[in-house]
Parts: structure tokens; sequence; C-alpha cells
């Protein structure tokens, strides 16, 4: 058997492994093949996501309906033929999302459902489905393909996320160079923000602001707080910052709503991220650990204490 199309089958027996309950199906990073037969349309095949990777599901059919449960909490481009899903921090890792695809056309299958499972670090970053069986040269010229669709996605990715993050509370101010301006409480931190021995970066310059939400829950008005800081790369390997929390004085955890980076940081440079948090005001007193973590090393987690806000 060709070396091809062995890998395909892999790929495929990855995908279709049924959802369980506890265990996380097993993840495939790249490009994923499956072909849908008649007798498939119950079946649900699992996808991994991760909050802020662009995960894009492509089909050789027109698509009549799609049903995403918690559709606002995902950013999606959608055309004819398939849909980009971008989801945000407000998905929890471990969760589980159902989607059900229709076609227009009405051919056997009708539909096709997924399990889209929120991954700590890992996501498929496409999904090509198909509903005739397939040569090895078809495979080629699908490989090809998706490879041209793939970097149309990572294009789509960015404009979606450049036009949504102008809507973003403090992250959209900051793309927009607004951050510190009118009415937005801001603290040089610098100095209080300490970096722990065993990070592999450095904080060399940081900023705390704060913003009223405008709105109230439980009765305490909610306030939206950023941290803005230049970190310096000592390690040996590039850093790419996916997630983050701060955590409280009592060691209550506030889950990230969004993180800013402009780029990669490279080992012995500096570059600036930003991260975004919402909580009650009450909440918002005392002093914080800033936690983030990377796609390099998602097991491993730089600590930043002394995050205080305005």
């Amino acid at each position: 058997m060709p070396v091809f199309f062995t890998a395909t089958l892999l790929r495929l027996m990855l995908l279709a492994t049924p959802v369980g309950d506890s265990a996380p199906p097993a993840c495939e990073t790249g490009t994923l093949h499956l072909e849908l037969a008649a007798d498939m349309p119950g079946e649900v095949l699992a996808v991994c996501i991760h909050p802020g990777l662009s995960t894009s599901l492509l089909f050789d059919a027109t698509l009549g309906r799609v049903d995403l449960p918690g559709r606002e909490r995902f950013r999606v481009m959608e055309n004819e033929t398939g849909l980009a899903l971008v989801p945000t921090w407000a998905l929890t890792q471990g969760e589980r999302v159902p989607v059900m695809v229709t076609f227009k056309d009405g051919a056997a299958p009708a539909s096709v459902r997924f399990m889209l499972v929120v991954h700590a670090s890992e996501a498929a970053r496409q999904v090509v489905v198909t509903r005739q069986p397939r040569s090895l040269e078809s495979y080629r010229e699908g490989e090809q393909q998706a490879q041209a669709e793939a970097r149309q996605c990572r294009e789509d990715k960015a404009h979606l996320e450049a036009e949504c993050s102008g809507r973003r509370g403090l992250l959209g101010l900051l793309a927009q160079g607004l951050l510190g301006e009118g009415g937005i409480a801001n603290k040089n931190i610098t100095k209080s923000v300490i970096s722990r021995p065993d990070n592999s970066l450095k904080s060399v310059e940081a900023h705390s602001y704060r913003l009223d939400a405008g709105r109230v829950e439980g009765g305490q008005k909610v306030v939206r707080l950023f941290v803005v800081q230049q970190l310096q790369n000592n390690g040996s390997t590039p850093w790419t910052p996916t997630g983050a929390m701060l955590v409280g004085p009592k060691g209550e955890e506030w889950k990230a709503l969004g993180v800013w980076w402009q780029e990669p940081i490279a080992p012995g440079k500096e570059r600036s991220v930003g991260v975004e948090v919402e909580m009650p005001e009450e909440a918002a007193l005392g002093t914080f650990t800033l936690k983030w973590w990377s796609q390099e090393a998602a097991h491993e987690s730089e600590y930043f204490d002394g995050v205080i806000f305005p």
C-alpha cells in the first residue's frame, strides 16, 4: 500500500473515532480527510479545536444549513462549501460543542455531524469532507488544493480577527492604538511585576488598565481589566502566547477574554503581549499573579507576580 494512502487512512481513523464521555479524542493538527458513506449520518465525529486557532471544515457540496450552538463564542467565516471557525476564550478546556452541517442538494448522506472538543493546546487545522470515493491521484490533487485553501483560510482568519478586534473592548482599543486614552484608568506596574526565577521570560515593562464594562451582574458592577507587558525571551526557543489567566489574592482564577500579540518572541528578543479579563469590581482589588502559556510549551507556564490595577 502506498505511504500516502496509509497516512490518509490513519488520519481517517483518528478523526472518525466515536466521541466518548471522558477520554479526549486523539488530535491531528494537519489536514484531515473524511469520505462520507450513505450509512454514516448517525455517527458523530470528533474534531479537536483550541481558542485562537482556526479550524476549517471544507466540503465537496454546497451547504444548506450549519447548526452551531453557542455561535457567539466563535468567530465564523462561511461560504457555499465550507466554514472557518475560530473559538474564543469563552470556551473552556474539555468542553464539547456539537455541529451539524446539512447539504443543499439532498443527496445521501444529507448531513454530517461533528463534535468540537476544546483541547488544551492542539487543533485540527483543516477537515476536508467528500461524499464520493477518491483515487490516489485525487488525493494528491486534493492535497495540493488543501494547501492552497489553507493559505486562504489563514488570510481569512487574519482578516476576521482584524475586523473583530475593532469591536472587542480593551483588546480592540489596543489594536487601534487607543489604549490609555480618555476614560480608561491606567497604571505603570513595571516595578511591582516580578518574573519568577524559573521563567524563561522576563517582564521588562508592564502597564495595567481598567474600564467599566457597562453592566451589572449579581448586584455588582463588572469591570474589564487589561495587562500589557514587554517580555524578553531568555529561552532557547520562540514563544507564542495562546492563553492566560489572572490568579487572585485568595487563589481565585479569572480566565482571559482574549490575548493580544503581534508576532512570536524569538530567543533573545523583546515583544509586547496583552491579556484582557472581566470580573466584578470588588474582585479587582489586591495583588494578582498573571499566568501565561504558549503554543510551543503547552504544559509549561510563565508566572508574573505583583500585578495590580488602578
